[in-house]
Formats: C-alpha cells, structure tokens, sequence
C-alpha cells in the first residue's frame, strides 16, 4: 500500500468524485493511489477491501500507549472510525463523499504491544444520506475480542465547481 508523504500525493477533489467509493478503496488496495496518511503514524495498513467491508490490519507498538504503558483509547477508536468508515464508503456512488457523524466504541480488553489485530467494518445500511456500520477488533493469531463500535456517517452529492 501506498503511505502519503504530504498533501501533494493526495488526489483532488475531481480526481475523488470520478470514482465510486468502492473503485476509490479497491485502488488504495492495488496501490493506484495513496494510502491515508494517518495509518503510517497509527501503525495500520488497509489489508482488504469489498463490498460493504473494510479491513485494516495493525500491531500497537510503545508510540501508542497511555502513560500507564497501555495501548491508548484513541488508537482502538481510530482503527474502528478507519475501518466502520470506510466500509460505508464502498457504497458512496461516483460524485458523492462521506465523513463520519459519530461513532462509539466498546474497548473489552487490552492489547498486547506488538499483537497483530484485524479490524474489520462492515455495513449495516447505507441510504442517499447516511450510513451506518458497525466493526469489530480480533486479534489475528487468537481470534479474540478487544473492541467493538458502531458509526453513522453522512452521504453528501458534490458539486463539481
């Protein structure tokens, strides 16, 4: 996958709108075009794309934890805000973009530093105007559970100016 170094390698706004949101995810995939910028700086990587589904892998190292040497809320949150997100944006249609209204998580347990998790979105409903998903992080090599969460995010039609 392809990491941005800095706004000159992400696509303009035309270049976005000429694409669905499925054709958009399933070239960051193919390496067509640049990935986010945030998942080099939290550590994860866009590791498979459909239909209505987003999967981002990652592995928590010491950058990412709270004082107390663990693995800090917000990195749970924005693998789930990743990963529920995008999921949603697979159903945008060409001329249309996405951002995230709200979403909510559930951390149920820790992970270990190092650990290679899988954080999978996966759509609930996606509507002219809204969309709603809900995702889950597994560890790879345990199959366990350590968070969930939900999002709504909100379809907007652009206007090519």
């Amino acid at each position: 996958m392809n990491v941005a170094n800095g706004p000159q390698d992400l696509l303009s706004q035309a270049e976005i709108l000429s694409m669905s949101g499925l054709e958009f995810m399933q070239a960051i995939i193919d390496g067509k075009q640049p990935g986010p910028p945030i998942s080099q700086t939290m550590g994860y990587t866009l590791h498979q794309i459909e239909d209505g589904r987003a999967v981002f892998r990652g592995a928590p190292e010491f950058n990412v934890t709270n004082p107390m040497g663990t693995v800090h809320g917000g990195w749970y949150g924005t693998l789930l805000d990743s990963a529920m997100a995008c999921a949603v944006m697979t159903k945008v249609p060409r001329g249309s973009v996405y951002t995230t209204l709200e979403y909510k998580i559930n951390i149920i347990r820790s992970i270990p530093l190092g650990m290679t998790i899988d954080c999978i979105g996966e759509i609930d409903h996606a509507g002219r105007s809204t969309g709603i998903a809900h995702g889950e992080i597994r560890g790879v090599e345990d199959g366990k559970l350590y968070a969930t969460g939900t999002t709504t995010c909100i379809i907007m039609e652009m206007s090519q100016a």
